[in-house]
C-alpha cells in the first residue's frame, strides 16, 4: 500500500489551495496554502482532517457557501479530483451537521454522490451517518437505482460496517439488518465494480450476524444472477475461514469422508523473514465424490507467549471416490505492515471442509541481530 504522503501530500494540498482559490478569487485563502508544511508525520486520516479543517476555515459561513465553491471548483477544474476529494468531501458533511438542518444534510448527500466519482466520498458519508442514520439511508437506497455505476457502488461501500480507514457508525451495529435492503437492490447490478462491494459489505455483516447473512445468502442464490454464486462465495469468506458448517453447505462442500495425512513441515525451523513449507495428502475414503474446501491454519505465536490462529486459502477441489491430492505450500514470514512476528514456537494446521487437523509445530528463529546490544 502506498506511504500517506504519496496519496496525501503537498502537491495534494497545493492543488486544492488552487481550485478553491479559482472558486473565490476576491478572498485570499490563508488555511490551506500553509498546511502543505504541516502535513509531514501525520497518517493518511490525520491529512485528510488537517485539509478539512482548513478548508473549512478558508470558506466560513453556513453549508451553502461551502457548497457553492466546491460545487464552483468541481466545473471549473479538471483537477479537482483524486485524494483531494476525501478532505472535500469531509467537510462537505461537517459543515451540513453542523447547520443541523435537513435541507443542508440532504444537498450534503447529493453533493457527495455528486463528487464519489472524482475518487470515493465513502469517507465522509460516515459523518451524515452517525448523525441521522435513517435520513440518511433514504438518500443511499434512491443511490441504488442510480445510472453512475460510482453512485450505486457508494450505497453499498459506504455503509459497511467494517470500512476500512473509516470512522465506525455504532447505529450500523446496533440495528442489524438496516444495511440489507441496499445489498438486495445491489446484488443483481450489473457491474462488477458494485458487486464486489455488496460482497465485501455482506462479509463484514457476517463476522457479528451470522444467521442474517446466511438467510440473506440462502435467498440471493435461489434467485441468481449468473455472477450471484461467485458474491456469495466473496460474501462467505470469512464464515468459511472459521469453518462454519451452514456457509460451506451452502457453497456445496458438505460433510465428507476424507483421510489427511498431514500437514507435514519439510523443516522444523524456519529463518526470520523465510518461509515454512509444508505438505499434504488427502485421501476420498467415502463412496461418493467428494467437493472439498481446503485451507491452512497458521498459529502465530503472540508477544505474551500465546497463540493467535488465522486462515488462508488453500485450494478448493473435487476427489472421486477412492482419489488421492497432495498439496504443497509455502507460508512467508516476510516482515509486513499488517502483522507483527514473533521468534519462538508456531504450527500450522490444515481444514477441510471446516474440520481442522493437529496443529505441526515448527519454530520461528529470531532476527540475525537480535542479540546484538
Amino acid at each position: 500500500m502506498p506511504f500517506a504522503d504519496e496519496l496525501i501530500g503537498a502537491q495534494v494540498a497545493h492543488t486544492l489551495a488552487g481550485s478553491i482559490q479559482a472558486a473565490v478569487p476576491g478572498r485570499p485563502l490563508r488555511a490551506l496554502p500553509d498546511v502543505a508544511d504541516a502535513l509531514g508525520g501525520s497518517s493518511l486520516r490525520e491529512r485528510a482532517d488537517l485539509l478539512r479543517d482548513a478548508l473549512l476555515a478558508d470558506v466560513p459561513g453556513d453549508y451553502r457557501a461551502l457548497a457553492d465553491v466546491v460545487r464552483t471548483a468541481r466545473d471549473a477544474d479538471p483537477a479537482f479530483a483524486g485524494w483531494l476529494i476525501w478532505p472535500v468531501t469531509s467537510a462537505v458533511a461537517s459543515r451540513a451537521v453542523q447547520q443541523g438542518t435537513e435541507d443542508a444534510f440532504t444537498d450534503a448527500m447529493a453533493l457527495l454522490a455528486e463528487l464519489t466519482g472524482r475518487l470515493t466520498s465513502e469517507f465522509a458519508i460516515r459523518t451524515l451517518l452517525r448523525d441521522d442514520l435513517d435520513l440518511a439511508l433514504e438518500s443511499v437506497q434512491s443511490w441504488t437505482r442510480s445510472p453512475d455505476h460510482h453512485v450505486r457502488r457508494l450505497a453499498s461501500e459506504g455503509t459497511r460496517p467494517y470500512l476500512p480507514w473509516a470512522t465506525r457508525v455504532p447505529e450500523l451495529f446496533d440495528r442489524p439488518g438496516v444495511t440489507v435492503p441496499i445489498l438486495e437492490a445491489l446484488y443483481r447490478d450489473e457491474s462488477e465494480y458494485v458487486r464486489r462491494s455488496v460482497a465485501n459489505h455482506l462479509n463484514d455483516l457476517s463476522r457479528d450476524e451470522p444467521d442474517l447473512v446466511l438467510d440473506t445468502a440462502r435467498r440471493w442464490l435461489d434467485a441468481p444472477a449468473p455472477a450471484t454464486p461467485a458474491l456469495v462465495r466473496r460474501g462467505l469468506r470469512t464464515l468459511v475461514r472459521r469453518g462454519h458448517p451452514v456457509a460451506l453447505g451452502l457453497l456445496g462442500f458438505a460433510p465428507a469422508s476424507v483421510d489427511v495425512d498431514g500437514p507435514h513441515v519439510l523443516e522444523n525451523e524456519v529463518p526470520w523473514g523465510g518461509s515454512v513449507r509444508f505438505s499434504v495428502v488427502l485421501r476420498n475414503v467415502g463412496v461418493d465424490s467428494a467437493r472439498l474446501a481446503i485451507d491452512y491454519v497458521v498459529h502465530h505465536r503472540k508477544a505474551n507467549g500465546t497463540s493467535s490462529a488465522k486462515t488462508f486459502k488453500l485450494a478448493s477441489r473435487t476427489l472421486a471416490a477412492g482419489e488421492e491430492l497432495a498439496l504443497h505450500r509455502e507460508h512467508s514470514f516476510r516482515q509486513i505492515t499488517t502483522r507483527r512476528y514473533y521468534p519462538g514456537a508456531h504450527a500450522v494446521a490444515l481444514q477441510v471442509n471446516g474440520v481442522t487437523t493437529g496443529p505441526a509445530p515448527f519454530e520461528l528463529l529470531p532476527p540475525p541481530d537480535a542479540d546484538r546490544p
